[in-house]
């Protein structure tokens, strides 16, 4: 029974990865902020059959909750064979979380960041393992201004949210890199322009044309759910890393995702922001 690791799990894509991945009968643990929420999940996702079903607490916007979160994760479970950073989140204003960090770039990006290097020797043991990140076509178009990552200039939520998404598929390429020959693969993903909760920040002048939007050109969340299902389970997949997949096809990231000068230093800049070593050094 292999255990997989869901963030991001209450809701839309999360959820219905889990779901979709539990058929397997699979141990899932799935991450969440809200206890209630995570419950509702929990009871779906073991109706759909997983072996298994655990549920931990975290806001991946949060260090010291992450940090807790793979604390829990090393004490109570001999291997992972599956990391889905999946949480994510779209802020109009611009906000900080607790640790001084845009909170798009600290929820998108840092949070995952944070995950997958604190859990990456035991991802390691476990190998065949896989480290999958929900990122968008929206990192497209993206620039990563190292001197401000978080927007304290020229902030819009667009921006933020597409820096955050090319940050995913950077991270997961030069991951890729770093875990040659382990076992271990890394890869982004887009899940398709997807119906769920990430767009209630709009404003609510726009919130009826987003309910048509969603109803007549959106994908649904179990459609983006099987992109993430595809990345995380399918045997085809095993040796496939450093990859962006569109429509579960691999596409060609846009060119500063593949500059992997700025990746490596993404990286380096990452590990700074959440106290850890220079990865590689």
């Amino acid at each position: 029974m292999k255990t997989i690791l869901v963030t991001g799990a209450t809701s839309g894509i999360g959820l219905a990865a889990a779901q979709q991945i539990a058929e397997e009968g699979d141990r899932l643990i799935l991450v969440g902020r809200n206890a209630d929420r995570l419950t509702a999940a929990a009871e779906r996702v073991r109706s759909a059959g997983a072996g298994a079903v655990d549920t931990i607490e975290c806001d991946v916007a949060s260090q010291h909750s992450v940090r807790a979160l793979a604390a829990t994760v090393l004490d109570s479970y001999a291997r992972i064979d599956v990391l889905a950073n999946n949480a994510g989140g779209f802020f109009m204003g611009r906000k900080e979380s607790a640790d001084g960090i845009e909170t798009t770039f600290a929820t998108n990006h840092l949070g995952g960041f944070l995950l997958t290097e604190l859990l990456l020797d035991r991802l390691i043991d476990s190998a065949p393992a896989r480290v999958v990140f929900t990122s968008s076509v929206m990192h497209y178009g993206a620039t990563m201004d190292f001197a401000d990552l978080g927007y304290t200039h020229g902030y819009s939520a667009q921006k933020a949210y597409g820096r955050s998404k090319l940050a995913n598929v950077m991270y997961a390429r030069a991951l890729s890199r770093r875990l040659a020959g382990t076992g271990v693969t890394a890869n982004a993903f887009h899940p398709g322009t997807v119906a769920t909760g990430i767009w209630d920040a709009l404003p609510a002048i726009v919130r009826p044309v987003l309910a048509l939007g969603k109803r007549m050109f959106m994908t649904s969340a179990d459609e983006g759910g099987r992109r993430l299902t595809y990345l995380a389970i399918d045997p085809n997949l095993v040796a496939v890393t450093g990859c962006y997949f569109h429509n579960d096809r691999v596409r060609p990231p846009s060119e500063l995702a593949r500059d992997d000068t700025a990746g490596d230093r993404l990286c380096a800049i990452s590990a700074e922001l959440t106290g850890l070593p220079t990865p590689g050094a």
